[in-house]
């Protein structure tokens, strides 16, 4: 289990949890509730739902770019890198930190991550 973190000024916000199995928490108060996992074969990230899971996006563990697939082509996000650091993709400076696994599993935990913890809790800020 590594906890996950969004990097914030003065101190980083505790958002959830990914297993080493891929399941990915979101914790709130008392009750970690599961949001999604990640396939650890093909990267893809699939956001829990009553139904078949919804395929939100996929990570390539080569160069650790993570790319959302919601509507028409993937669109790239960031980038995460193998000590769990995540970076969010801004073409006009360089990328921004956004969080971080507290113990680097793999980059395909920390595209999870990034995809169903930590870009929604800054899109909420926004």
């Amino acid at each position: 289990m590594s906890k996950v973190y969004l990097s914030k000024p003065g101190f980083d916000k505790h958002l959830g949890r990914v297993d080493e199995n891929g399941d990915v928490y979101r914790s709130d108060a008392g009750i970690d509730d599961r949001i999604g996992r990640v396939d650890l074969e093909t990267g893809k990230v699939y956001r829990r739902r009553l139904g078949p899971d919804e395929n939100v996006g996929r990570i390539d563990v080569k160069s650790g770019k993570v790319y959302s697939t919601r509507l028409g082509p993937d669109e790239y996000l960031g980038r995460v890198q193998a000590n769990g650091r995540m970076y969010r993709h801004d073409p006009l400076s360089p990328d921004d930190h956004i969080g971080h696994l507290a113990t680097p599993v793999s980059p395909y935990h920390a595209g999870a991550a990034f995809l169903l913890l930590v870009v929604p809790s800054l899109e909420e800020e926004e």
